[in-house]
């Protein structure tokens, strides 16, 4: 059945866009094959006249989506006719180059996980029908490491169409520290991949205040609520900005900690010194900016912070509110 509605549309478009002037229905139902099957030549009865009038409409509809420009046109004794112009059909040249084209792939690829799929891949197919080099692969690899941009958090797809339509929302958050999640009241504003995780920046409306959350620590459902956003959206959201500085990578001090010979890699990489203390232990000094506390909870029994002190109660405080499940 799909083949068979693919070649109708693919015959009733050929045939608006090879005539010179507009075609009316029943020359259309008599040129293609698909309509006379299935409803007989134009002077048929009136069930079978009603039935193609539908199928028609559909057709012409679907066509439409697909992107074909079919105009009407009634001529001087009142018979509406249809045409499309191949003027009104052709998009000027497309010209992209390797990492353009790479960049819709990967874009492409965060949609295949979400609702956009069938947009996505269309899109690129019309790109192709466009000139988009035959030598470009979109969903290619361009190099030895193939990125990916992974969207696994059922928030994504809600939080993206709220960040589109302007829309606010609501949803509960854990925090790090919190045992417990609490209900956020947010406008959002953008969603950026950062290290793998996917963050949303946002106006908080309980802390009248900018924030960012990583959607992996939302839980639930994202709800949407009414009414228009009550502070002014940033020409340019600074996600990635933002979520650096409280990531700890806008680091203006020092700290140092023990860590376990033969863990700690990631830390190891960062650390300004690093001084063999035996049995099995380092001492590093590490840049310490907000969020390393966060950081360090994730390597567990092979850290001990040893100072500064606000770090090692912010630590502390964490581990006991992972202990608390």
């Amino acid at each position: 059945m799909a083949i068979a509605k693919a070649e109708r549309l693919m015959n009733l478009a050929l045939c608006l866009l090879g005539t010179r002037r507009p075609l009316s229905k029943r020359e259309l139902r008599d040129s293609i094959e698909a309509y006379v099957e299935a409803f007989g030549p134009g002077n048929g009865a009136s069930g079978s006249d009603d039935s193609f009038n539908r199928m028609f409409e559909r057709d012409k509809d679907d066509l439409r989506e697909l992107g074909l420009v079919i105009e009407t046109v009634e001529s001087l004794d009142g018979e509406i006719g249809y045409m499309a112009r191949r003027d009104s059909n052709r998009l000027p040249p497309i010209t992209l180059d390797a990492e353009e084209a790479a960049a819709l792939g990967l874009a492409a690829k965060v949609w295949q996980q979400a609702r956009l799929a069938g947009a996505a891949s269309g899109a690129l197919q019309k790109l192709r029908a466009a000139g988009l080099p035959e030598d470009v692969d979109p969903y290619g690899s361009h190099g030895a490491l193939e990125p990916r941009i992974p969207v696994h958090e059922a928030a994504f797809e809600p939080l993206m169409l709220a960040c589109r339509d302007r829309r606010p929302v609501a949803f509960d958050y854990r925090k790090a520290t919190a045992a417990h999640p609490e209900q956020r009241h947010v406008e959002p504003w953008a969603l950026e991949c950062w290290r793998g995780h996917w963050y949303l920046a946002g106006w908080d409306r309980d802390r009248g205040a900018e924030r960012v959350f990583r959607l992996s620590r939302i839980t639930g459902k994202v709800r949407s609520r009414g009414g228009r956003y009550t502070a002014d959206v940033p020409d340019v959201v600074t996600v990635r900005e933002t979520v650096a500085g409280w990531a700890g990578e806008i680091a203006d001090r020092s700290a140092r900690i023990r860590l376990r010979s033969g863990a700690g890699y990631p830390l190891r990489a960062k650390a300004t010194s690093v001084r063999e203390l035996g049995d099995g232990w380092d001492e590093l000094e590490i840049p310490y900016g907000h969020g390393l506390d966060a950081w360090l909870v994730e390597f567990g029994p092979d850290v001990v912070v040893l100072e500064p002190a606000e770090l090692r109660a912010g630590v502390v405080d964490r581990l006991r509110a992972v202990a608390k499940g």
